[in-house]
C-alpha cells in the first residue's frame, strides 16, 4: 500500500508564483489584474489584493485565483470579490475546475456593506458551480470569517501546516467568552483535519499545490455526466493477495488500507479526511486506470464499528463522489453500529440515515465487497444490494447476517441453553449451526443477498470487469 504523501515544507513568494506553480509551465494568464477599488484610491494595488486568471493542469483548462495577504491582509473588498466571481463564472461557462489560494482576514472594514456583499456573491457563485465543475481550495495562511466559509463550500480543502482558519479569531473569542486560545488551537490543521473541514494537510505550499494537482487528476473537468474522469494507463496492483493481512478471526484487527492498496493501481490511494472518524476510510484511487472513490470500514480503529462521525464522514464522501461522477467501491468489515447513550445523543440515527440516503441516492456505479463480517443495520447501510448496489461480492469466509452467531443463539435458544447440562458445549454447537445456516457467504448468495462469492485474489479482476460493464456510454 502506498498512501500519497507530501513530505517537504516549502513556501512560495506570492500569489502570482503560487498560480504559476499550480498551472502547467507557461500556461497561466491573469484576468482583471488591473482592477482596483475606487474607495481606496491611490492605496489600491494591482488586482485589489487578489491575482486571478486561467491556465492548464495536465493539459486541461483550469481557472484559479490567489489572495495576497501583503495587500491589506488579503481582506476582501468589492473589486477583489468581483475578480474571484468573474473567474468562477468563466469556469462555469467553459466547464473547467476552480482552484483558489485563500489567505484572508475576512471582509474589508473600510468597505463595509460592499465587502459583505462581495462575500455573498462568492458564496452564491460557489454553490452554483457545485453542480457544474470541481472546486479545490488551498488555505496557506490565516483565514477568518468569510475567508473560512468560502473554502468550506468547495469540494476539497487542502491546508498547509502553517494555515489557520476560523470564523472568529482569538481576540474575539477572549472578549466574548473570556477564553484564551491560540490561533493554532482554534483553527489549525490539527483541528480541521479531525473535524472534516479539511481533507488534506500538506507541509508547505509546494506540497499543497502537488495535492491539488493530484486531486484534479482524479476528477472530470465538468460534472453532471458531461465528461468522464480522466483515464490513465493501467498499472498492476502487485502480487499481494488482498486477504494476506486480514486475520480469519473476526475480532483481530488489521489495516484496511492494505486491502485497498492490493486492488488499486500501483498500490496507491489518496486518503481524504484521514484524521476524522478514523474507523471509516475514504479515499480516491485508480483501478485499471479508472478513478474511483473507496469507502471502507477500518477494523484497526474501534474494530470497524460505525458511529455517528463515521456515518457523517462516509455520507459526505458518497454524495461528493456521486456529484463528481466517480464510481464507488465499498469494502465492508464491521460488527455494526456503535451502541450506547453517547451515540444516541450524538444523533447516530440521523447520521446513519444520511449514509443510507447517500448510497440509495447515488447514481454512479456502486460496487460492494464484504471482506470478513457485516452484521445488522450496518449490512444494509454499507451499500447493500437492496439499497441500490449494482453488484455485491463477498469473500468465502465472510459472515453476513442480523447479528453474530453467539448473540443470535443467546436470543433464539435462550431456553434451550438454560436447560442444557453443558451450556458451553450447547452454545458452541448452536453457534456453529446458526452460522452455517444464516451467516456464511454462500447462504447469502443463495438467498440473493449478494451476487457472487469470490476469492480474495479475484477481487481486483471482478471490480475491473464490473466497472467496465457499468461504465456510462
Amino acid at each position: 500500500m502506498t498512501v500519497v504523501a507530501f513530505n517537504e515544507r516549502q513556501q512560495l513568494a506570492g500569489p502570482a508564483q503560487r498560480l504559476e506553480l499550480l498551472c502547467d509551465p507557461g500556461s497561466f494568464a491573469p484576468v482583471r489584474s488591473g482592477v482596483v477599488s475606487s474607495r481606496l484610491g491611490p492605496r489600491a494595488g494591482r488586482g485589489d489584493g487578489v491575482v486571478a486568471g486561467a491556465g492548464r493542469i495536465g493539459g486541461r483548462a483550469v481557472f484559479c485565483y490567489a489572495q495576497d495577504p501583503a495587500f491589506m491582509g488579503g481582506s476582501l473588498g468589492s473589486a477583489h470579490a468581483d475578480s474571484i466571481v468573474r473567474v468562477m463564472h468563466l469556469a462555469g461557462q467553459v466547464g473547467a475546475p476552480v482552484v483558489g489560494f485563500v489567505e484572508s482576514g475576512g471582509a474589508r472594514l473600510q468597505e463595509g456593506h460592499d465587502a459583505l456583499a462581495g462575500y455573498g456573491r462568492i458564496f452564491k457563485a460557489s454553490v452554483d458551480l457545485s453542480r457544474l465543475v470541481p472546486q479545490v481550495t488551498i488555505v496557506t495562511g490565516v483565514s477568518a470569517g468569510g475567508g473560512a466559509y468560502s473554502p468550506a463550500l468547495t469540494d476539497f480543502v487542502v491546508m498547509t501546516e502553517e494555515a489557520r482558519m476560523f470564523l472568529t479569531g482569538p481576540k474575539i473569542v477572549e472578549a466574548a467568552l473570556g477564553e484564551q486560545v491560540s490561533m493554532e488551537d482554534l483553527g489549525g490543521p490539527s483541528v480541521h483535519s479531525r473535524n472534516g473541514v479539511c481533507q488534506l494537510v500538506a507541509p508547505g505550499e509546494r506540497e499543497a499545490v502537488d495535492a491539488a494537482r493530484a486531486l484534479l487528476g482524479m476528477l472530470p473537468s465538468r460534472l453532471g455526466g458531461a465528461e468522464p474522469a480522466p483515464l490513465t494507463l493501467p498499472q498492476p496492483a502487485g502480487d499481494t493477495d488482498p486477504s494476506a493481512t486480514v486475520p480469519t478471526e473476526a475480532r483481530r484487527i488489521y489495516d484496511v488500507r492494505d486491502v485497498i492498496g492490493a486492488i488499486a493501481d500501483g498500490g496507491e490511494l489518496l486518503e481524504l479526511c484521514e484524521g476524522w472518524a478514523r474507523n471509516m476510510v475514504t479515499a480516491l484511487a485508480r483501478i485499471e486506470g479508472r478513478p474511483v472513490g473507496v469507502v471502507a470500514n477500518q477494523p484497526r480503529r474501534l474494530g470497524g464499528v460505525i458511529d455517528a462521525e463515521a456515518s457523517e464522514k462516509a455520507a459526505l464522501f458518497v454524495e461528493s463522489c456521486d456529484r463528481l461522477g466517480l464510481p464507488l467501491v465499498v469494502l465492508v468489515d464491521t460488527p455494526g453500529f456503535m451502541p450506547g447513550r453517547g451515540q444516541e445523543r450524538a444523533g447516530v440515527i440521523r447520521h446513519g440515515a444520511s449514509l443510507l440516503r447517500a448510497f440509495a441516492g447515488a447514481r454512479v456505479p456502486k460496487l460492494t465487497v464484504v471482506l470478513r463480517k457485516a452484521y445488522g443495520g450496518a449490512v444494509i447501510t454499507m451499500n447493500s444490494k437492496d439499497l441500490g448496489a449494482d453488484l455485491t461480492f463477498a469473500w468465502p469466509g465472510a459472515e453476513i447476517g442480523i447479528m453474530a452467531a453467539r448473540q443470535a443463539v443467546g436470543i433464539v435458544h435462550r431456553r434451550r441453553l438454560g436447560e442444557a447440562t453443558d451450556p458451553g458445549a450447547a452454545l458452541a454447537e448452536l453457534e456453529a449451526e446458526y452460522a452455517a445456516e444464516h451467516l456464511n457467504a454462500e447462504a447469502a448468495a443463495a438467498a440473493g443477498f449478494v451476487d457472487e462469492v469470490i476469492t480474495p485474489t479475484e477481487t481486483r479482476d471482478r471490480l475491473v470487469w464490473a466497472l467496465g460493464a457499468l461504465e456510462r456510454r
